[in-house]
């Protein structure tokens, strides 16, 4: 999709896209945008007030209305945003994607988007509807030797002209916000299509060439670990998981700085690798569980998203994406429960479920990104089913012990949409993990599953602020939803970015 930055008003073009604000109808009719009054006056002859008021339309959150009309303006789309005091960012980010879905199903190809007057930062504004448009618009259809028609499969909308009041006493702001936004939806849809792709697609092997691929495109520098690397490391725990596939193990540590000048704060992003879990001698029992377990690298997915998106960024910054990638399946070589393993900071762990094996390979990431001297570590993971069953499918488990670094990753969470909420760190319950026979286990009791596992992986983190989301519920959707479609959602890309660049800007 193309993004175009242009002044008020509407003109002739093939299809406007016009958003309102709640409003009692008055004299038994809702009152139109102001733009949109003129041109229902003027042109329409006031058919589009009695479409709007035969279908009800008063500016609702998630309603919308879409006709076909005459003149200079051959479509319409009317999305209405709610109550002006309410509206946020996302709520915004959501109404663009149903907005440009009602255009699509009129097949328009060009719109014209009419940005509203709110109280929200306008550049934030103009972030957010770009990458609402660029988000909706993708469609993964990769593994489709013959797609359906067209007609049925096609997102039709290819270009969006976003209409900026003001545009051209800031016009610097807005073009460097379309370009974040266009990065921010590349960053994305590269996690989306990782995540999405199956496990004989992508394997450890070709997350480690997606890192190469980012590190020759913008210049990172980029180390790959093999078995014998890790073992020198003493990454028990990682190759402990590692040893029944028969692909081998790929410790991806991918390294940002900054072209000129000191950085002004240095970050690790730790993402969970395992691009296919079928639970080892735990096996996984349920069909469709067992299936989905292609997604079980979408906390890495998120950490290279961020790592293409933030390297074409440039921040003041020096960053560190590091992804423990492997298999945890069944063979003769693999772990049994019962065995200990050691992880690289000598910590000993018993295998009480083999299943529990993404903490395993975090433990020894999290030693490693420790010793690089960073400011702060967040990893993300699809850790635990609990945090689903705690949260549901669309928000995120915040774990940390740091209520700065906890406030901090809920303000961009609140900037990039992606939902997030801080869970308690209750120490009590790690006695749940304790083993007879070594310094604990990997699991612990089945009440408070994702309390626990986070308590486990804060063993292997001794004195850095670090933060651990668990990602299981949100990184796959099965609707349409906002600008999300149906499967892998891309999700904690943005909000990495975002912290990223709010800590540069705290410390510039």
């Amino acid at each position: 999709m193309q993004l175009h930055l242009s002044s008020p008003p509407l003109t002739q073009g093939e299809c406007a896209l016009v958003f309102s604000f709640a409003s009692s109808p008055s004299n038994g009719s809702f009152p139109l945008p102001g733009e949109i009054a003129t041109w229902d006056e003027k042109v329409w002859s006031g058919l589009v007030a009695e479409v709007v008021q035969e279908q009800g339309f008063q500016g609702k959150p998630n309603s919308s209305v879409a006709l076909r009309l005459m003149g200079e303006i051959r479509k319409l789309v009317l999305v209405g945003l709610g109550e002006p005091a309410a509206l946020t960012l996302e709520a915004l980010r959501r109404a663009t994607a149903n907005g440009l879905r009602q255009a699509s199903s009129l097949k328009a190809k060009q719109v014209m988007l009419s940005l509203p007057e709110t109280g929200l930062d306008p550049v934030r504004v103009v972030q957010a509807v770009a990458e609402a448009a660029l988000l909706v618009a993708h469609q993964d259809n990769r593994f489709k030797s013959q797609p359906k028609t067209e007609a049925e499969t096609a997102f039709s909308v290819q270009e969006v002209t976003l209409l900026v009041p003001g545009l051209e006493q800031a016009r610097a702001d807005y073009e460097a916000a379309l370009h974040r936004a266009t990065e921010l939806a590349a960053g994305t849809i590269l996690a989306r299509e990782l995540v999405a792709a199956p496990a004989n697609i992508v394997t450890p092997l070709t997350l480690a060439d997606t890192a190469r691929q980012i590190a020759q495109e913008y210049g990172l520098e980029v180390e790959i670990l093999g078995q014998e690397e890790c073992e020198a490391l003493g990454m028990g725990a990682f190759l402990g998981v590692a040893k029944a596939s028969d692909l081998p193990p790929q410790f991806i540590h991918l390294t940002y700085k900054p072209e000129q000048g000191d950085p002004l704060t240095k970050l690790a992003l730790v993402g969970k690798g395992l691009t296919f879990d079928s639970g080892g001698l735990n096996i996984k029992t349920d069909s469709r569980s067992i299936a989905m377990m292609k997604t079980d690298m979408g906390g890495a997915a998120a950490v290279l998203g961020a790592a293409r998106t933030l390297a074409a960024l440039k921040p003041q910054a020096e960053l560190h994406f590091i992804v423990a990638a492997t298999e945890n399946m069944i063979s003769g070589h693999g772990m049994h429960p019962g065995d200990i393993l050691t992880a690289s900071n000598q910590k000993t762990i018993e295998i009480n479920n083999t299943d529990a094996e993404g903490r395993l390979t975090l433990a020894d990431a999290l030693v490693f990104a420790e010793k690089l001297g960073v400011d702060a570590i967040l990893d993300l993971a699809t850790l635990t089913g609990a945090c689903v069953i705690a949260l549901g499918e669309e928000i995120a488990g915040l774990f940390t012990q740091d209520d700065r670094l906890a406030e901090e990753l809920q303000q961009v969470a609140n900037l990039s949409g992606e939902k997030i909420w801080r869970m308690p760190m209750e120490e009590g319950y790690f006695e749940g993990l304790s083993s007879v026979v070594a310094d604990m286990k990997n699991t612990g009791p089945r009440p408070g599953g994702s309390i626990t596992a986070a308590l486990f992986l804060k063993q292997f983190v001794e004195k850095t602020p670090w933060a651990h989301l668990d990602v299981a519920g949100p990184v796959w959707t099965e609707r349409d939803s906002g600008y999300n479609n149906k499967g892998a959602t891309g999700y904690g890309v943005r909000t990495l970015v975002e912290w990223v660049l709010a800590r540069q800007a705290v410390h510039s």
